[in-house]
C-alpha cells in the first residue's frame, strides 16, 4: 500500500543527493506541481526558484491563486505573463497533438529564459504517470501528447526532474495533505489549459468565452456540493465547441456557439464514469451561461465514460 509519508522522505533524500545546483520548476497553481516545488525545496532549499506562466488560457483569477498559494509555502517564485507568445504561437493551429506539442515547447522556451537569469541547470516537472502513459512511447500508443511529456523539444538544455512520475493523481493528493499543502484537493486542470477545451483555434475573444462558461459550471457544482445536491466530482469544467447553432435572444433570432458540459467521477484518471448531475444543477449552468455570455446560444451536457473518450475533450 502507499505510503505518503515514506514517499516524502525518500524522494526528498533522493532528490537532495541527485539534484547538485540551482534549479527551476514550472508550477501552474496544480496539485502536481505544487507538491513537486515543495518536494524540491525541502531537498535544495533556496536553491529552488519557482516559475508560474500564465499563458493566456488560464482559469478565471488564477494569477492571484497561484500567488496566495506560493505566498504561503515559502518558495521563491515568479509571475511571468508570456500570453502574447502563446497566442502568436498558436494562430492558425487547430490540431490537438499540433497544440500540446507549440505549447510544451513554448512553455520550455521560456523556462530556459527564466533558467539563464537564475543561472539553473535543472527543471523540474510535476509529471506524473498519467502524463507519460497517454504520450505514448515504446509499445504504447500515444492517446495525446501531454504538453510536460510528448511536447518537450528535443534541444532543451536543462537537465529533466520528475519527483511525481511513478505516482497517479491520487497517490499525489495522499502526499499533498501529508505535506499540509491547500491545493490537495484541486480538481485536475490540463497543463495546455484552456487552449484544450476550445476545439478549433485559440483566440484570446473564444478563450474568454471557455473561461468564463468553465468559471459558471465550476461554481454552481460547487455550491450544489456545498447544500448537499451532489458530491464534488473529480473533475468539471466547460468546452467550447467548433460549431454555431439557431437560437432565440429575446425576439431576435441569434447564431451563437455551443459549449458542452463535462463532469465526471475517478480515482487516478486512467478511468472515468461520466457524473449524474442533478438536473435542476444543469439547468442552472445552462441559464447562467446562456444570459451571462451573450455569444453563447445552446448548451449540451456530456455523458460519455472513459474510455471510449477521455476526459478532456483534446
Amino acid at each position: 500500500m502507499f505510503n505518503p509519508e515514506r514517499f516524502i522522505k525518500e524522494q526528498t533524500e533522493k532528490l537532495a543527493a541527485e539534484v547538485d545546483g540551482r534549479t527551476i520548476i514550472g508550477v501552474s497553481g496544480g496539485v502536481d506541481s505544487t507538491v513537486a516545488a515543495i518536494l524540491m525545496s525541502r531537498a535544495i532549499g533556496e536553491h529552488l526558484f519557482a516559475v508560474y506562466v500564465n499563458n493566456g488560457f488560464m482559469r478565471k483569477n488564477e494569477d492571484a491563486e497561484v500567488a496566495k498559494t506560493f505566498d504561503a509555502t515559502g518558495v521563491r517564485y515568479r509571475i511571468v505573463d508570456a500570453s502574447e507568445e502563446f497566442f502568436d504561437s498558436l494562430k492558425g493551429v487547430i490540431d490537438p497533438e499540433e497544440k500540446r506539442k507549440i505549447i510544451g515547447n513554448k512553455f520550455i522556451e521560456i523556462f530556459e529564459r527564466e533558467a539563464i537569469g537564475w543561472g539553473a541547470e535543472y527543471l523540474v516537472q510535476g509529471t506524473i504517470a498519467p502524463d507519460w502513459i497517454e504520450s505514448g512511447g515504446q509499445l504504447r500508443d500515444t492517446i495525446k501528447s501531454h504538453h510536460n511529456v510528448g511536447g518537450l523539444p528535443s534541444s532543451m538544455k536543462l537537465k529533466l526532474v520528475e519527483p511525481l512520475r511513478d505516482l497517479y493523481k491520487d497517490e499525489v493528493r495522499k502526499v499533498a495533505r501529508s505535506l499540509g499543502i491547500s491545493v490537495s484537493e484541486r480538481q485536475p486542470f490540463p497543463g495546455p489549459a484552456l487552449a484544450i477545451r476550445i476545439l478549433g483555434e485559440v483566440t484570446p475573444a473564444r478563450v474568454e468565452v471557455v473561461r468564463e462558461a468553465c468559471a459558471i459550471a465550476e461554481e454552481e457544482i460547487e455550491k450544489a456540493a456545498e447544500s448537499g445536491k451532489m458530491d464534488v466530482p473529480w473533475q468539471y469544467f466547460a468546452v467550447l465547441l467548433p460549431l454555431k447553432s439557431v437560437g432565440v435572444q429575446g425576439d431576435v433570432r441569434a447564431y451563437g456557439n455551443t459549449v458542452a458540459v463535462r463532469a465526471v467521477e475517478s480515482v487516478d484518471g486512467m478511468t472515468a464514469k461520466y457524473m449524474r448531475i442533478p438536473h435542476d444543477v444543469l439547468e442552472t449552468i445552462s441559464v447562467r451561461i446562456t444570459n451571462e455570455i451573450k455569444s453563447v446560444s445552446r448548451i449540451v451536457y456530456d455523458i460519455t465514460h472513459k474510455p471510449p473518450a477521455t476526459i478532456e475533450w483534446e
